[in-house]
């Protein structure tokens, strides 16, 4: 057992002791308090530590080979007569404040109602070791981004979308979007749009550069980020964006070298009207095959998200964007496919303090000066959520996308608006990797099974064993009096563990002890004729 998994069975407690006077009546009951603490405290896997400067408290240990073997240690002592109260003495830490100049600007992380909750989930986890793949506009070398950027794609197929006239490439930086009125066909845009350096504000949310001194912080600051350029002028074909999916989560795109990055997240700040088209959720299917999980937003139409891709995609978390109130923005498109809501901002005026500060760039058209600016919008609250799934990742390498969504959605703050179509509320990040602390214990049973009678015949079943159990037993017996069975039983999981048993005169047994949570696969293999037999497995 590596030292790690060792702490997380060991905890220190604070157990109160009677007091004299709480002493004296158990005596009269003909309870010996001193004896039963000092047989409590003789238990294997419990240790006294000290006693503390408070009358009748002390510190002790309890220690155990899993998780149900110390929850019973602790109900154990907390069910006896010796002790009045225990309580677990936990671990305390100073919360992380950024010294970044302008953190103090982004409500949206630490605002009590609107924010995520960020500096308390801070102490948990910063996102140390994984990777967020990032399909947008692609991102610039912002001086308070480029220290997590790792090298990305540039996916964008056609020439005059992509702007930078040479197709695709290794190179994702962004060379800018700007679109003159109408250029983009069917009267779209209707004005001339200034460059958005969209992606670049996206990243910065997920992994800015933290505690540096300079600019703001990033949700996941210790995190990677794959810039996976999908989006240029007028938009971003579907074919493009369902390439991008493929090619972040570690797949192979035909002509494309493979991603030596393979990322755990996937941020779109990107959508449109219509149903999921077929490319796409093939594509989110993919990614989710490898452990990635996909984020989106759900677009700011003020419309039924139902109606737009790819938050309406199967497997995604699709998120609503909240203000600085903690209602819904005004903009935020809701509805049944929406999962949770991070803060998306609202303006009033252009670079409002109430939308969302992020690294961005001062140029209309091309790149120029770095720069600070606040955005609003649903594609500024995915990456909050993309940040905190990072962050769940670190704390939790093994998650599956369905095990992080639900985590995310168990663990959501009210909308002061009581919003109908916004998932379960606010993404509360702290909360969430909290969660993850919640190993589930599983309960003891039983099951019954009988062996299909053969001659040399192979019967074999599978048994699924909840998490936490300390024994696992799998028997041959008979049914009724007259049976025949002989031959060998084996148990075995897909981890290695395994036992075996010889069945004679149609009896035998295995166990394994402190088996792993999932299926284990029974097989008789007979000796001849077998008849009237059943395998018992019990677990607990």
């Amino acid at each position: 057992m590596s030292a790690s998994a060792q702490a997380e069975l060991s905890k220190r407690f604070i157990v109160k002791y009677p007091s004299a006077n709480q002493m004296s009546t158990l005596s009269e009951q003909g309870f010996n308090v001193q004896a039963e603490q000092q047989r409590l405290l003789q238990q294997q896997g419990i240790e006294y530590q000290r006693s503390m400067m408070m009358a009748d408290y002390h510190v002790i240990t309890v220690s155990a080979d899993n998780e149900q073997q110390l929850q019973q240690r602790i109900d154990e002592i907390s069910n006896s007569n010796a002790v009045v109260s225990i309580e677990e003495d936990r671990m305390m830490r100073a919360f992380f404040t950024p010294n970044d100049p302008r953190y103090a600007d982004q409500w949206h992380y630490f605002d009590q109602q609107a924010g995520i909750n960020l500096p308390a989930a801070w102490q948990q986890a910063t996102g140390d070791g994984v990777t967020v793949a990032v399909l947008d506009t692609g991102y610039l070398p912002h001086e308070d981004l480029m220290a997590n950027i790792l090298p990305g794609y540039d996916m964008i197929s056609d020439e005059f979308v992509s702007v930078d006239g040479d197709g695709r490439d290794g190179d994702a930086t962004d060379p800018g979007d700007f679109m003159a009125k109408g250029e983009c066909g069917d009267d779209y845009p209707p004005q001339d749009y200034p460059s958005s350096w969209h992606g670049t504000h996206v990243a910065g949310t997920v992994a800015a550069v933290t505690d540096n001194g300079v600019g703001v912080a990033g949700v996941a600051f210790n995190a990677k980020v794959v810039p996976v350029r999908v989006l240029g002028k007028c938009g971003g074909y579907t074919s493009d964006i369902a390439d991008g999916i493929v090619w972040a989560a570690g797949g192979t795109v035909e002509g494309i070298p493979a991603n030596r990055h393979p990322a755990q997240v996937i941020n779109m700040s990107l959508g449109g009207g219509g149903a999921c088209g077929d490319i796409t959720q093939q594509a989110i299917n993919f990614a989710r095959s490898k452990g990635t999980t996909v984020v989106v937003a759900a677009g700011n139409s003020q419309s039924n998200a139902d109606n737009f891709t790819p938050g309406n995609c199967d497997g995604v978390i699709n998120v609503a964007a909240n203000n600085i109130n903690a209602g819904t923005a005004w903009y935020s498109n809701t509805g049944t496919t929406v999962d949770v809501t991070a803060p998306g901002g609202e303006w009033s005026i252009v670079n409002d303090p109430n939308g969302v500060l992020s690294t961005d760039n001062a140029g209309e058209q091309g790149a120029e000066a770095d720069a600070y600016l606040t955005k609003q919008g649903t594609s500024m609250a995915a990456p909050h959520v993309a940040g905190v799934a990072a962050l769940m990742y670190e704390k939790k390498p093994d998650i599956t996308p369905d095990e992080l969504e639900q985590a995310l959605m168990d663990t959501t703050k009210a909308m002061t608006d009581n919003c109908v179509g916004c998932g379960t509320g606010i993404v509360d990040a702290d909360a969430a990797l909290s969660s993850l602390d919640d190993d589930p214990v599983g309960e003891p049973g039983s099951v019954t099974e009988n062996i299909t009678n053969g001659f040399y015949a192979t019967w074999s079943t599978t048994v699924t064993v909840p998490a936490g159990m300390s024994a696992l037993e799998v028997a041959v017996d008979k049914t009724q009096f007259f049976a025949l069975g002989r031959g060998e039983l084996t148990v075995s999981h897909s981890n290695g563990s395994s036992c075996t048993a010889d069945i004679t005169y149609s009896k035998g047994s295995c166990s394994i002890g402190a088996p792993a949570e999932g299926e284990w696969t029974v097989t008789f293999k007979a000796i001849g004729w077998n008849s009237n037999l059943k395998m018992i497995a019990s677990w607990k």
